[in-house]
């Protein structure tokens, strides 16, 4: 970039005074301002422009990845559709024995699976204590739909009485 300091631009003028003249000078100053804006707007349509060129080629490329992740998608599940296709038919025609059942759950996975369960199930009611829960007006308990609808019903009014 060109440093134009004040000191410059006042020889610049000086130098074109002298050599256009003073007639010829806002005629020719109002003509190099319009060529500038020209160039200004030139330059910012070819930056577009490359900008532009720049963002569809990059579109260009996710769209044949996408196109080529879909195509290798698309003859994994044909692969496996015509797998499973000729399983099924060597099976309807009696080619292939059917598979033995998988065993049954041995006792020990069973125990371990209940284990972890009563653990989860602890440690989600007992995360927040009950005292804080009533403090800070949190539910405690679990409303049906019903009870819900009596409850917040307009014009009626809930009745707590125990006998």
């Amino acid at each position: 970039m060109i440093d134009l300091g004040l000191s410059k631009l006042a020889i610049i003028g000086v130098v074109a005074l002298i050599v256009i003249g003073p007639e010829k000078l806002p005629k020719v100053a109002r003509m190099a301002g319009t060529l500038y804006g020209r160039a200004q707007r030139y330059l910012h349509d070819v930056k577009s422009e490359v900008s532009r060129e720049i963002q569809l080629d990059e579109l260009r490329n996710l769209q044949k990845e996408v196109h080529d992740s879909a195509a290798e998608f698309k003859s994994d599940v044909e692969f496996h559709m015509q797998s499973s296709v000729q399983e099924v038919e060597a099976a309807w025609r009696g080619d292939i024995q059917p598979s033995a059942p998988a065993p049954a759950a041995s006792m020990d996975n069973l125990e371990r699976k209940a284990k972890d369960f009563r653990r989860k199930k602890l440690v989600r009611s007992s995360a927040v204590p009950a005292w804080y829960k009533h403090r800070n007006g949190a539910k405690t308990r679990v409303l049906s739909g019903a009870a819900r609808v009596r409850k917040f019903r307009p014009g009626v009014k809930s009745t707590n009485s125990f006998f």
